[in-house]
């Protein structure tokens, strides 16, 4: 979980290529509760499930959650719910198991179990929050004024979408589906509610498994976790000399990079840094793109935010940056007290950022403070009447956390901590893996230990570095010559079609429909989800690249063939064909490439 509430990326394709390769099969339902139908046609049983808006009853109203069940073939194991992250994205929603591949990818994680998944109040089809001022893929830059304008676009309801109350919905959904004990699966914000729900309602608690774990008490008012972790964690994207080509230090790249700005866009530099533990395209771009940035180039780096930023067609169905904010802003804690009033709360985050110990934002200056939820929820109006968070024990039940190695928003040390509270817990740390373990590790090393667990109660083992789908782009191509000889001009295409790729594994795999990305010196591409169409497309100046290549492999590692064309001012002109990894053809009447 973090500030700006980012998008989980398309997780779910990843998931789905897993299931696809342990070669699982749906499995048949048994026969559909009371009060419910299936809603696919097959498998999954629907159900609706209203709560109050307010249990205080102060505000009336209530919200329909809707619910979402795979019923365990034959006689059930246990019952588990998926909860997703955010806060923002409904649960339903984000694990779909209406789809056939999805909902038979959590039944190899949990053989035997019920699968529930529900939308949470304010998320996907249960009443999504939705001001219109947040839209966007992200809220970086939006001042206390925007949130306090769309608090007064909501009304008094802001203050029912705390963690207490999302952990009492789940109660209630327990209850009206009639289970007495449950599994809970908590992904990224889902472990922050899952251990809400378990220290308010222990007795029901059978077992937890914690993906990309938020303690449950940190203060994110400033991200300060994440800045204290985040050049250790560079480090791992860089293992085994995995940079070499693109930099000798990358998270020293990256504190001297944002340092040296220490404004807006140094920010926003740094969302895009914490961003690539979701999207492995965007991770393989980053290291050549800070060391240009270094060197006083800034168009790699730009051209990462703009593809950081490209708007891959989501709705607040898929995730509320509304819910968001009216969940982070009612937990807190923050730097001022629920009824300080919002024009004194800039006081008391400049005043609070000005007694931080040294370290506590890591190498970053106190610019980087802003990371942080606190200014956004700056005009956020505090909670009026609304449930006491849940401080009851945590229970002693089995609990099996993940963590990834290249996790940036959800550092493992978290992660660790966390897990030191439960006598039967065993963390999982996941070299070569970023964030939300369990969808993205396509070494299926987590999702066999999960199930091993699940089957046996064995202790998983280590995990080794998952491959991944692109190694770091070399150096970027910057002060070319005027003129460039037939190997020069080789090599400078090949580091454009390295880009190319790990471009198209940026967007296309984040999106249903087919994404634009524009040349850092001019052209474009269009990425869908097995090709890309390059049209004058140049990441140096004076070299564009014409052709289509496909993707004859997701991977890892992901692998491409096709024909490119080569022109521009300062190129030896000609045609490649990719195979095997390496571009061979003519360049300047000359063979290239062996």
């Amino acid at each position: 979980m973090q500030r700006r509430g980012r998008r989980a990326g398309r997780a779910a394709l990843v998931a789905s290529v897993c299931a696809i390769s342990i070669g699982v099969l749906a499995a048949s339902a048994s026969a559909a509760p009371s009060r419910a139908a299936a809603c696919d046609g097959k498998t999954v049983v629907c159900s609706t499930v209203n709560v109050p808006l307010d249990r205080t009853g102060v505000v009336p109203g209530t919200i329909p959650l809707h619910v979402e069940t795979v019923p365990a073939p034959g006689f059930a194991r246990g019952v588990v719910f998926l909860v997703a992250g955010g806060p923002g994205q409904g649960s339903a929603h984000t694990f779909d198991l209406s789809d056939p591949s999805e909902a038979a990818y959590f039944q190899f994680l949990f053989p035997g179990y019920t699968l529930v998944a529900y939308d949470d109040r304010g998320t996907g089809a249960s009443n999504a929050l939705d001001c219109p001022a947040l839209h966007g893929p992200d809220i970086a830059g939006f001042e206390a004024q925007t949130a306090a304008n769309c608090a007064a676009e909501l009304g008094p309801g802001t203050s029912f979408y705390s963690t207490a109350d999302h952990a009492a919905d789940l109660d209630a959904v327990r209850q009206a589906l009639g289970f007495q004990r449950i599994a809970v699966m908590g992904v990224s914000y889902g472990t922050k509610l899952a251990l809400a729900y378990a220290a308010a309602y222990p007795q029901h608690v059978d077992r937890l498994v914690l993906d990309s774990i938020v303690p449950p008490n940190e203060d994110q008012s400033f991200a300060a976790s994440i800045l204290q972790a985040m050049p250790a964690t560079l480090g791992q994207y860089c293992a085994n000399g995995g940079c070499a080509d693109a930099t000798p230090d990358f998270a020293g790249d990256v504190v001297a990079v944002a340092n040296k700005l220490a404004n807006t866009i140094a920010l926003d530099y740094l969302q895009v840094v914490v961003d690539a533990d979701l999207n492995p395209g965007l991770a393989a771009e980053l290291p050549a793109a800070f060391h240009a940035a270094r060197g006083g180039d800034l168009l790699p780096l730009r051209h990462a935010m703009a593809i950081d930023r490209s708007d891959f067609g989501g709705t607040p169905a898929d995730f509320s940056n509304t819910l968001y904010l009216a969940t982070v802003c009612d937990d807190g804690p923050f730097p001022w007290s629920p009824s300080t009033a919002p024009s004194q709360r800039p006081a008391a985050i400049k005043a609070a950022v000005a007694a931080l110990p040294p370290g506590s934002l890591g190498p970053f200056g106190t610019w980087a403070a802003s990371l942080g939820n606190a200014e956004a929820c700056a005009g956020w109006p505090g909670p009026s009447s609304d449930l006491a968070a849940p401080a009851g024990p945590l229970p002693d039940v089995p609990v099996l956390g993940f963590s990834g190695g290249l996790d940036l928003r959800t550092p493992t040390a978290g992660a660790a901590s966390v897990m030191a509270q439960f006598p039967q817990g065993h963390l999982v740390v996941v070299p070569g893996v970023g964030h939300s373990v369990l969808t993205a590790d396509p070494s299926l090393c987590a999702q066999k230990a999960l199930r091993n667990w699940i089957l046996s109660g064995a202790t998983p083992g280590t995990c080794a570095r998952a491959t991944s789908f692109l190694p770091p782009l070399g150096a970027f191509p910057t002060k070319l010559p005027k003129r460039l000889s037939s190997q020069q001009t080789l090599a400078v295409t090949t580091k454009t079609v390295r880009e190319a790729e790990a471009s198209w594994l940026a967007t296309a795999l984040m999106s249903s429909k087919p994404e634009t990305v524009r040349g850092i010196y001019g052209g474009k591409l269009v990425a869908t989800t097995d090709a890309i169409a390059l049209t004058n497309y140049a990441v140096g100046s004076g070299v564009t690249v014409t052709g289509r290549l496909k993707v004859t492999d997701i991977g890892p590692p992901s692998t491409f063939t096709g024909s490119v064309t080569v022109a521009g001012s300062a190129a030896a002109h000609g045609t490649l064909t990719l195979a095997h990894g390496a571009l061979r053809g003519r360049l300047g009447n000359r063979k290239v490439g062996g």
